[in-house]
């Protein structure tokens, strides 16, 4: 025996027709109700509010941040011999606008011209956690956090006319410096190059940066010790890059730094040996040939290189002694 299927009641299949009708409302107008509870037609449209990035686009590679002990060390140690050790040229005539405009984009090794500005190009690879300002293709860097190399200390950067500051981007080899050893006799270009040049630029600390002024190795060096080995192979990394010299002063600070880093010291230059100056040799004398027992006279005895004659000598004899002074044939 088969059950009889059972009847629907009129409700029951009124709501079917409106499930049905409904689902083929939405076929028709390509949408799917994701849930139970949809958005009412008439809900008011709400724009999307535009944000501000924090992704930032690829940048220049990062500045290295530590020199092992070893190899990179004693490389650049290698390198600083490679270096002329000169006196430091007068200031005389230095102006920062011979180095070019701050922080130009025209510049040779800023890949050409990338609609930022050097000082935000530095920013956006020394910094973290970056927001940047809105319209500016990824430029203009208005906050991030800076893990500073020269002092060890984390400061967070606001872009703003009492806070920019805090943050200021070092010449690891100070123009000024740069002036007074080489530098002024480098072409205009050359020495914009040298200004914008990112491996002699770091964002650091800003009042680090302002002990610093336009010093050398020889008169500052980076509170956080862990950064010198770093802070002193790049600066004769942008030396020998740009033909500079260094002091003697500067030059020996730079090789106790990286030794201390653990590069071998450099062996020292033997001083040349003293000469040795051999006596010069007597003048060689003919020996006399053997005296006669006799000479006739004192012409026999020049004759045979004999003469003069000494008492006690074979062939003296008074007769040719004429004065009796011992000596004959004088």
């Amino acid at each position: 025996m088969f059950a009889s299927p059972s009847r629907q009641s009129p409700n029951h299949r009124r709501r079917g027709w409106s499930a049905g009708l409904a689902a083929a409302a939405l076929l028709l107008t390509g949408c799917a109700a994701a849930t139970d509870t949809a958005t009412p037609a008439h809900a008011p449209t709400v724009a999307a509010t535009p944000t501000v990035t924090t992704t930032p686009p690829p940048a220049p590679a990062p500045a290295p941040t530590h020199v092992p002990a070893d190899a990179s060390a004693s490389s650049a140690l290698a390198t600083l011999a490679t270096l002329p050790v000169k006196g430091r040229a007068p200031k005389t005539g230095y102006d920062r606008e011979l180095f070019g405009p701050a922080w130009s984009d025209d510049v040779d090794v800023d890949g050409g011209r990338n609609g930022c500005d050097t000082r935000n190009d530095i920013l956006r690879r020394d910094l973290v956690d970056i927001t940047y300002k809105t319209a500016t293709r990824d430029c203009v860097v208005l906050f991030g956090t800076l893990h500073d190399a020269y002092t060890g200390t984390t400061i967070e950067f606001r872009r703003g006319q009492d806070t920019s500051a805090d943050v200021q981007i070092d010449h690891v080899v100070a123009l000024s410096d740069a002036w007074q050893k080489g530098a002024q006799q480098l072409d205009q270009q050359t020495r914009a190059n040298f200004a914008n040049d990112p491996r002699n630029l770091q964002a650091v600390d800003g009042d680090a940066n302002q002990q610093k002024g336009d010093g050398d190795a020889a008169t500052w060096l980076p509170p956080n010790r862990s950064y010198r080995c770093t802070y002193v192979a790049r600066q004769i990394e942008v030396k020998a890059l740009y033909q500079l010299w260094v002091t003697q002063a500067e030059h020996d600070a730079m090789v106790r730094v990286l030794t201390e880093c653990g590069a071998a010291a450099p062996a020292p230059v033997p001083a040349a040996p003293a000469a040795t100056v051999a006596p010069e040799p007597a003048p060689s004398v003919a020996s006399p040939p053997a005296a006669a027992a006799t000479y006739r006279n004192c012409a026999e005895a020049r004759a045979v290189g004999a003469a003069p004659l000494y008492a006690g000598q074979p062939g003296y004899s008074e007769e040719m002694d004429g004065d009796r002074d011992g000596v004959a044939c004088e």
